[in-house]
């Protein structure tokens, strides 16, 4: 099978629980954009994607994205970088990426401000949200969230969109839905607590797709139940 035939059965499948989801939840099934969580991937396989359809691709690890980026440079993707970042990856984040998940302190919010081209549209981020007070985990507290989001709303070659958050492994759907409903919620307060207009949820995996999207999610980051397993 080839990469193309393998990527339209697979992005099919992914694509309709999302559909299912929304159907459930009310919602169009536009209002929900698929990330491809491509880390570990080899690029011949992304660009089977790419011509099956696939738009958007998030990366985690900045050394290998670029290489992938260099040699899908002719394929319509657009590029989200996943996860925690280091303030000295901020220059090439802000120049190779259009958007970042994974803002969780303002001195990483002012590096890629500085460092955002002038020429090109403000880089699109999302503060990530450690919901679960994970010790483990990178993130902003929720107590916390809302002052950080009004301060970086005035970085203008930065345009906040919403958060991310990843949330402790719950086997129980029901509490999966609480916790990113606790995520949507957070989204209403600090818009109504700060004059904001933050559209973006981005939460949900494969293991928790339909419930996040029942929450409220705008994008879920979808890898292994997407492309298969990491090489």
């Amino acid at each position: 099978m080839s990469n193309r035939d393998y990527a339209s059965t697979q992005l099919a499948k992914v694509l309709t629980r999302i559909q299912n989801a929304c159907a459930a939840a009310g919602r169009d099934s536009n209002s929900v954009r698929l990330i491809g969580a491509s880390k570990r991937q080899a690029p011949e396989l992304i660009h089977g994607f790419a011509e099956a359809g696939l738009t958007d691709v998030g990366e985690n690890y900045l050394q290998e994205a670029q290489e992938k980026q260099s040699q899908l440079g002719n394929t319509a993707l657009e590029w989200h970088y996943i996860g925690q970042i280091q303030s000295n990856k901020c220059k090439p984040i802000a120049e190779h990426f259009s958007w970042v998940h994974g803002v969780d302190r303002l001195k990483v919010a002012q590096r890629l401000h500085q460092h955002t081209p002038t020429e090109r549209a403000p880089l699109k981020v999302l503060v990530q949200i450690n919901i679960d007070d994970e010790q483990s985990k990178a993130g902003v507290s929720v107590q916390q969230a809302p002052d950080l989001c009004a301060k970086i709303s005035e970085l203008d070659k930065l345009a906040l969109c919403g958060l991310m958050l990843i949330p402790a492994p719950q086997p129980d759907p029901e509490r999966q839905r609480a916790t990113f409903t606790q995520a949507r919620d957070l989204l209403n307060h600090i818009n109504q607590r700060h004059g904001l207009n933050l559209t973006e949820l981005s939460m949900g995996m494969s293991n928790d797709l339909e419930q996040a999207v029942m929450a409220g999610s705008t994008m879920v980051r979808i890898g292994t139940d997407l492309f298969g397993a990491r090489s």
